[in-house]
């Protein structure tokens, strides 16, 4: 049964992650939540599926006040083809030029992080996204395909793919075809790398939040109402707090 091949292919993959990746992941809580104490930001950025970490991480119950998602509409589809369709996007996350400029709008500083998500690391935006918060002096943290690095051409004209610019490099531990499962044809089918970005960044999540637990740093947590024992305007706060922290910055 193919469901059943998806299920065992899934598991290897979230389980070399738990094998391989535990100190990168473990590096790379201990350096948000050093941000996230210090009242730095914690920027997250991807395009494309990408953005679906991005859109996990904050706001989702479980999550907390001290992550940015960083959203560009023009880098996540809602249309196959056609205005804001699937073959306008890939066009231009591949475009040199364009992450700095959506980029300039957001005020980047030094001790901030930036986690940048990209399955192939190979196409211009997530490049270009972490070059850019490394010559504003953040920290970068990379969550894609390591073995997609290592059979690819770099196509950018730096010559560098998303993880040559990372400080903390997590392979999501996916083949570069992405898709799991063999159904008789060329091409496999059941893509993988959603599946493994989310676990990694649940376990950042979670890494981050157990080292600001044990400095004492009590983050403002985004909660499901349906836990009996939250005040019914908990959220309300969380969403204060976040408003409070995105505007005590200008922008450049």
């Amino acid at each position: 049964m193919s469901a059943i091949k998806y299920y065992e292919h899934i598991s290897e993959v979230l389980s070399n992650i738990r094998t391989t990746q535990e100190s990168k992941i473990q590096s790379a809580g201990e350096k948000l939540a050093t941000a996230i104490t210090a009242g730095k930001r914690a920027y997250l950025y991807g395009s494309g599926h990408s953005v679906i970490p991005v859109m996990d991480i904050f706001p989702r119950y479980g999550s907390y006040v001290g992550f940015f998602p960083l959203y560009d509409p023009r880098l996540m589809w809602s249309n196959v083809v056609g205005p804001n369709g699937a073959r306008e996007l890939l066009w231009l996350e591949r475009k040199e030029g364009y992450a700095e400029v959506f980029l300039q709008s957001y005020p980047l500083e030094p001790g901030d992080v930036m986690i940048v998500f990209s399955h192939g690391g190979m196409n211009a935006a997530p490049i270009e996204a972490a070059m850019y918060a490394k010559r504003k002096g953040l920290t970068v943290i990379t969550v894609s395909s390591l073995a997609n690095a290592a059979a690819a051409t770099a196509t950018h004209s730096s010559g560098k793919k998303l993880s040559d610019v990372a400080d903390i490099a997590i392979d999501n531990c996916v083949a570069p075809e992405d898709s799991q499962v063999d159904i008789g044809r060329p091409e496999k089918v059941a893509a993988g790398s959603t599946m493994a970005v989310v676990f990694v960044a649940m376990s950042l999540v979670a890494e981050t939040g157990a080292r600001l637990a044990a400095r004492g740093f009590t983050p403002v947590t985004f909660v499901s109402p349906n836990v009996p024992s939250i005040e019914k305007d908990h959220n309300e706060k969380v969403f204060r707090a976040y408003s409070k922290a995105l505007f005590s910055r200008g922008g450049e």
